[in-house]
């Protein structure tokens, strides 16, 4: 494995990434320079500084995974690489306390107008009247986000006496209760709130979610905060409504522009800034050095991917649940690729029993990856297999049910296209064992090995001896061999493993056997 590492880094992070992999050090690289020497690298690890931008990624043949160190990706063109097979990491929680402790220090030093009346001492003032602060006891801060930073930040405000309320529309009613906190709407939350604070995401959706209608529900009171991503809050807005007196100050560690040197917002005495400090600290830069390094190896490793923004989401514990179906999803899908001829229009997915009550996101991507691996040249992984799916217009359904028959979880993959479709089943004996259970209607009970050879057959006396004495006349051995029928006298399958790929003139002969009405030869499970 070799790393290239384009932004400075914290040196525990550098010696995790030595002990395991080839690493190189380059951070004043120019764009070009970059575009240049990343097809050397299977990964890079960027903060900032470095623009990952398509032409980068198309650049990285063997480029399989992009860290972030730290949390927004706004310099990483993160659909591309997710076209192109390209996992993005980042280290979120490396950094939560850090910025949680930043965000309670702006809106302490807002409260008492600690960085003015410093400015006034420092100019030989005493200035002690004009600095009546308040007192954070008993106001009410907003949260918009109430996922790790937030969460923290709320902790804290309660310690100082706050009662706190969220807008996030993604965190239940009874979570929010957990932390004691109330979920209020967006209007609601302007308000009636004393602070307000942003720990989300900068997208389509939260740039500018703050401008002049938002700023104008709020207190005249109120202080607002932003230590999350720049853009969040309208800062042409923002600096009419602090000189019209529509709010009583800012507090800011981030900007739409960095560094904001012509910013007007810099000019004005009741606003707080910071620049970018909310994960400065030691600790969190050697937290996010570490985290970042360790997730970038599991991810080249093939391991379950921790905090991967184009993967989805699933605990180390999650994963470990479902885990031998996720070997199992992919071999099926690649089993099934063999039957199927032509453009397919729909792959359904259905999760049984116990594995219906367990995230079951990754086992149905390794489906899609067994099926779309068999099918095309170009790579497929557990990133861009649904993307190559949507992009074909195959139609990807999920389904979930208690009803298991005699199995205790059960995986079954129907793959359907404008004349044919084939269904197979398959669950996990105790912890490991993986077994095909069902091909169409016929039961059957077989592991999926690299090389099988599938018949259907006329069920009548002879005709596995026919198919056995072929292979072996042609020096084929048979490893192991299941048969499922419906009804005595109808048709039968028979699934065999063979130790070989078998030639293609053994198997026209084996076609050529009167009883024989189809057979496949399963390669590369």
């Amino acid at each position: 494995m070799k790393i290239l590492i384009s932004d400075r880094i914290d040196d525990e992070g550098v010696e995790v990434l030595r002990e395991n992999a080839d690493i190189d050090i380059k951070t004043s690289l120019s764009h070009d320079e970059l575009v240049g020497v990343i097809g050397e690298y299977d990964a890079i690890i960027v903060r900032s500084g470095t623009q990952v931008d398509s032409e980068v990624l198309e650049a990285g043949e063997n480029l399989k995974v992009v860290g972030r160190a730290g949390v927004g990706v706004d310099n990483i063109d993160v659909d591309r690489a997710t076209e192109l097979g390209v996992i993005v990491i980042n280290a979120p929680e490396a950094s939560t306390v850090s910025v949680s402790e930043h965000t309670m220090g702006l809106i302490l030093s807002a409260a008492r107008n600690i960085p003015q009346a410093n400015m006034s001492m420092k100019s030989g003032k005493w200035e002690k009247s004009r600095f009546l602060g308040e007192e954070v006891y008993g106001k009410t801060l907003g949260t918009f986000g109430l996922g790790r930073i937030g969460a923290e930040v709320a902790k804290r405000a309660q310690a100082f006496g706050m009662n706190v309320i969220a807008f996030d529309p993604y965190i239940s009613q009874e979570k929010a209760g957990e932390l004691g906190v109330e979920i209020t709407d967006k209007k609601d939350l302007l308000k009636r709130s004393d602070f307000i604070t942003f720990h989300v995401p900068l997208t389509d959706e939260t740039h500018h979610m703050i401008s002049d209608e938002e700023l104008r529900l709020m207190k005249e009171n109120s202080v607002i905060l932003n230590v999350a991503r720049g853009g969040i809050i309208d800062e042409e807005a923002l600096e009419n409504a602090l000189k019209e007196g529509l709010i009583r100050g800012a507090a800011l560690d981030v900007f739409e522009a960095e560094p904001p040197s012509e910013s007007p917002l810099l000019e004005l005495e009741n606003v707080i800034t910071t620049p970018h400090l909310g994960a400065s600290t030691e600790e969190a830069q050697e937290n996010v050095a570490i985290s970042i390094a360790s997730h970038v190896l599991e991810a080249l490793e093939g391991k379950p991917v921790r905090n991967a923004l184009n993967v989805p989401a699933a605990s180390s514990v999650e994963i470990d649940r479902v885990k031998p179906y996720l070997n199992l999803g992919e071999k099926m899908g690649a089993f099934a690729a063999h039957f199927v001829e032509g453009s397919v229009e729909q792959i359904e997915i259905t999760f049984a029993g116990n594995l219906s009550q367990e995230n079951t996101e990754p086992v149905k991507i390794s489906a899609l990856k067994g099926y779309l691996d068999k099918i095309l040249q170009d790579p497929v992984n557990f990133v861009n297999a649904p993307v190559i799916a949507r992009n074909r217009g195959i139609k990807v359904i999920e389904s979930k049910t208690e009803e298991s028959g005699d199995y205790n979880s059960l995986l079954t993959i129907k793959i359907t296209n404008h004349n044919t479709d084939i269904k197979i089943s398959g669950t996990v004996f105790g912890k490991e064992d993986q077994r095909v259970v069902q091909i169409g209607d016929y039961r059957i009970e077989t592991k999926l090995t690299k090389n099988m050879l599938y018949t259907k057959h006329t069920d009548q006396p002879g005709v596995i001896g026919k198919v056995g004495n072929l292979l072996g006349e042609h020096g084929i051995n048979v490893g192991s061999m299941q048969l499922g029928r419906i009804a005595e006298g109808g048709e039968a399958i028979m699934l065999m493993s063979i130790d070989e790929k078998i030639p293609q003139n053994t198997l026209q002969k084996l076609r050529e056997i009167p009883e024989i009405n189809q057979t496949k030869q399963i390669t590369n499970i």
